[in-house]
């Protein structure tokens, strides 16, 4: 599935609810299912700035795709950022830095979210393709 895919299908799967609180309770559901990072990996460097609550990511590069863990101490946070990883892990770097993730839009989950929220999502968003520009600069060198 590509991300256009994944995204069109977070979509379909947020049209089902009218309300902003059954979304809101959709988002807790899909945070339990978050691959969760090592708590080892839960240092300063991968927390994301500028969120309300605390956020932390983390990436590995294997075999050419970014696979990336995270978790947060809000449960609405970890059900958002459930969302960036179902779309952008296990994606080749440029898939990720090239995305345009126009299911935050189309979800109303931007205009929906507190702004602080708003604004740690813009932010987990950036880090998750910061990440894709560093591996892939990292593999652009050894060739």
């Amino acid at each position: 599935m590509t991300i256009n895919e994944k995204q069109n299908q977070i979509i379909e799967e947020f049209s089902v609810f009218t309300e902003w609180i059954d979304k809101y309770e959709y988002l807790i559901e899909l945070g339990k299912n978050l691959t969760i990072i090592d708590e080892k990996n839960k240092t300063e460097q991968n927390l994301i700035k500028g969120c309300q609550s605390r956020v932390w990511i983390d990436a590995e590069y294997v075999d050419g795709k970014i696979i990336y863990k995270a978790d947060s101490d809000a449960i609405i946070t970890k059900g958002i950022i459930s969302l960036l990883i179902s779309v952008m892990s296990e994606r080749k770097p440029e898939e990720i830095i090239n995305a345009d993730l126009f299911f935050i839009e189309k979800t109303g989950l931007h205009e929906n979210l507190s702004p602080t929220r708003a604004n740690g999502l813009l932010a987990m968003v950036k880090q998750m393709k910061l990440y894709a520009l560093a591996f892939e600069n990292i593999q652009k060198n050894k060739l």
